[in-house]
């Protein structure tokens, strides 16, 4: 079976994206897997799949690189609005000008813009709305704050995070069932001389760091109150509203690159 895909990053964060809409190839576990491996593979981070939705420009599925199904995923969803930007979808805003779309995710609908796209370099910023996050759904937990932006997240303040062993103390962090039965994602943050907040995180599902993680820097935004973060991938704006019960319009904007389209032999 001849897949068609498109391979897109979100400040490093890269992903594997495949429309549907006409013919649906049912893709599973395993095949997810093979596609996103890195050696025997594509190559990603993550697959996801665009499809027609009912009152929406489309529906987003994320598969997490070993093959299940994933939560939601703020860069995926970054990627798949540039994605579909580029496919014609989506409309004109008559005020701003710029391409908004609408879509569904796994933790229901999102909006996002088109800040910008470079059609010759490849290259653009989107921002994307998030759900609201319950102030009391926000809370202390061993040395941090546990907390849910559409995928949980366990955040911890760090020394000399440049040089701190994210893999290693991710994955014990990530794997602590007592605390997390359903597993979590692990961010360590550090205060920068810039006034930037530097953000890396250990992803389940790709149990790996990753360059870059959009509910995660979402997250770190929400404990820390500092909007503006640094990744190993790129820099992020998160803005919010605090209003005494819950964080509301959540927008994550950052950088989003088209790498290449091919097709893989599945």
């Amino acid at each position: 079976m001849i897949i068609d895909f498109c391979k897109y990053d979100g400040a490093g964060n890269d992903f594997v994206l495949v429309d549907i809409r006409e013919n649906d190839p049912q893709l599973s576990q395993d095949q997810i897997a093979r596609i996103c491996h890195r050696r025997f593979g594509v190559g990603a981070d993550g697959l996801m799949t665009l499809g027609n939705a009912d009152g929406a420009d489309f529906v987003m599925k994320y598969y997490n690189s070993d093959g299940r199904l994933g939560s939601m995923c703020g860069n995926g969803g970054r990627c798949i609005a540039a994605f579909a930007a580029n496919l014609g979808l989506g409309s004109i805003d008559s005020q701003s000008g710029r391409r908004v779309l609408n879509f569904i995710g796994f933790d229901g609908p999102h909006s996002a813009e088109m800040i910008l796209w470079n059609e010759s370099a490849n290259f653009g910023i989107v921002r994307l709305g998030m759900r609201s996050v319950p102030v009391n759904s926000v809370s202390r937990c061993l040395d941090g704050w546990f907390l849910d932006t559409g995928s949980p997240h366990y955040v911890q303040r760090v020394d000399d995070l440049e040089h701190f062993d994210v893999v290693g103390v991710g994955r014990c962090l990530r794997n602590r069932s007592d605390l997390f039965p359903q597993g979590t994602n692990v961010d360590f943050i550090e205060d920068l001389p810039d006034g930037r907040l530097f953000v890396r995180t250990y992803e389940r599902g790709v149990e790996d760091e990753t360059w870059a993680c959009g509910t995660g820097v979402t997250a770190c935004a929400i404990v820390s109150g500092n909007k503006n973060l640094l990744t190993r991938g790129g820099d992020f704006k998160v803005d919010f509203e605090p209003t005494g019960t819950a964080y509301d319009n959540v927008t994550l904007t950052g950088p989003v690159s088209f790498n290449f389209r091919g097709t893989i032999d599945i």
